[in-house]
């Protein structure tokens, strides 16, 4: 740089930064530096920002470090401290503009850990009464990344980012959970038509039906736990492919209970680090309990939007609550616009848990440089359906009303009844009754007692709501 331009940058908009590939104009006041500023030339992918929970994880992990290694004596206290009131200050919520590299970036994250440090080490500058980009004072790389590597900082920050959204989402669930039980309880004296391959089968409870759903949330829950287990084993201290090289032995064995107590969660260190270092395996593993909690979300919602469909002309055995108008041009059309929503997370979520899947295996040797996808879409996959489970329970579930006089109707008027009959007059008997329903249309009930196989008194007994809905064979004294 000419003494007329270094001038220019002393006196204008601009501060010069380097790099090993060279030197650099860089807005004066921003925090970021020279090497965000290539990272953003470099990966013009979304448009979008990193997710604000990976960002606060990342200054966690800072901020546990520069705790660390003052405890050690790598850094000086007043280095030290400043460093750690920058990262709590983006814990908070400040400087979140400043980081500017694109989710989606080639390097396996270096361009947002050095992001980081260089946000981290400019703001530090900033409370110690330097200016920012003099880097004498407090370096990005020689004291905000002090016994770390992109290869650690990066996946652990992508694991606690994880690991919060996770807990966010199994409240939802649990929500959903109680909600589901609740209904189940309200309906459990609602008969309905119960139906395989979309035909008439035998009768169910309707309040069966919601329990069946809130047992297989039940299971997603637990799945859940599993998956913040697998979230909590971190390669910190690993450094570059987890010898630890460059990271002190005592940096080593306090940083991971350090940042436990700075991040407030129960964290601990993979007990082989190079291991941990070059295999994403427990992404995978926590993307299928989401996508598994999707696969059930999906179909609980195809069922609600059948049950409910008509209101005339459908099934018509449940009312979902009226939540906007359905239609621009049909008048009075209301559609089940929030299993909807649930049904298109779910499809989302699906995909992306296949892109995590092959981003997983595309590791090579001892770094996988691919986690950018995978936090991307995992982060993404766990709050979309944080929110769909939310809007699911308040904007659906717990509004849902039963059609009961339907739904009992349908169950007299089925062919489905003809199970319970069976036993009393014989699978053949029973076969003929049901067929000479269908081509009639007439009802089980009025058939079997024309033909004198049951009395009315002995169909009611058999026939009972209870009875049909609950293991054994109803009425089955009258078979003595």
């Amino acid at each position: 740089m000419t003494d007329k331009q270094r001038a220019e940058f002393e006196h204008g908009p601009y501060r010069s930064e380097h790099d090993s590939i060279g030197e650099r104009a860089v807005p004066r006041d921003v925090y970021y530096g020279v090497q965000s500023l290539r990272a953003v030339e470099n990966f013009p992918i979304t448009g979008l920002t990193m997710h604000r929970e990976i960002i606060n994880s990342i200054a966690e992990i800072k901020k546990a470090s520069a705790i660390t290694n003052y405890e050690i004596g790598l850094l000086d206290k007043k280095v030290a401290d400043a460093i750690v009131r920058a990262c709590e200050e983006i814990v908070e919520g400040s400087l979140h503009e400043e980081f500017i590299v694109d989710p989606i970036q080639g390097g396996a994250g270096t361009s947002l850990n050095m992001n980081a440090n260089e946000v981290i080490a400019n703001r530090a500058i900033e409370l110690l009464g330097g200016e920012k980009g003099d880097y004498t004072l407090v370096n990005p790389n020689d004291h905000v990344n002090c016994g770390q590597s992109t290869n650690d900082v990066f996946p652990s920050a992508g694991k606690l980012a994880v690991l919060k959204l996770l807990v966010r989402a199994q409240i939802q669930l649990e929500r959903l959970h109680t909600a589901l039980l609740q209904k189940a309880e309200e309906f459990d004296d609602v008969i309905k038509m119960g139906r395989t391959q979309m035909q008439d089968a035998v009768p169910i409870r309707l309040g069966q039906e919601f329990r069946a759903y809130s047992e297989a949330i039940r299971r997603d829950i637990a799945r859940f736990e599993r998956a913040m287990d697998e979230m909590r084993c971190l390669n910190m201290g690993g450094t570059a492919i987890g010898t630890g090289l460059n990271a002190d032995e005592q940096y080593l064995r306090r940083i991971v209970p350090n940042l436990s107590k700075v991040s407030g969660l129960r964290l601990v260190q993979a007990f082989n680090l190079i291991d941990a270092t070059q295999n994403l395996d427990e992404f995978v593993a926590v993307s299928g309990a989401v996508k598994t909690c999707a696969v059930n979300l999906s179909k609980m919602s195809n069922d609600l939007r059948l049950m409910s469909s008509g209101p005339r002309c459908g099934f018509g055995e449940i009312n979902l609550p009226p939540r906007q108008n359905g239609s621009s041009i049909m008048p009075g059309k209301v559609n089940p616009v929030i299993p909807e929503v649930v049904n298109q997370v779910a499809f989302n979520i699906m995909g992306n848990d296949l892109t995590i899947t092959m981003a997983a295996e595309a590791g090579q040797l001892e770094l996988n440089a691919f986690e950018p996808i995978i936090f991307w879409n995992l982060t993404h996959a766990v709050e979309f359906l944080t929110y769909a489970v939310s809007t699911l329970v308040d904007n659906c579930i717990q509004g849902i009303t039963a059609n009961r006089e339907r739904c009992r109707e349908m169950v007299e008027n089925s062919v489905g009844i003809i199970t319970a009959i069976c036993p009393h007059v014989g699978y053949e008997a029973a076969a003929k009754v049901a067929k000479k329903a269908i081509q009639s249309g007439r009802s089980v009930r009025a058939i079997t007692i024309e033909e004198g196989l049951l009395d009315e008194e002995t169909l009611n007994r058999i026939l009972d709501p209870y009875a049909m809905t609950e293991p054994g064979i109803p009425a089955k004294e009258l078979l003595d």
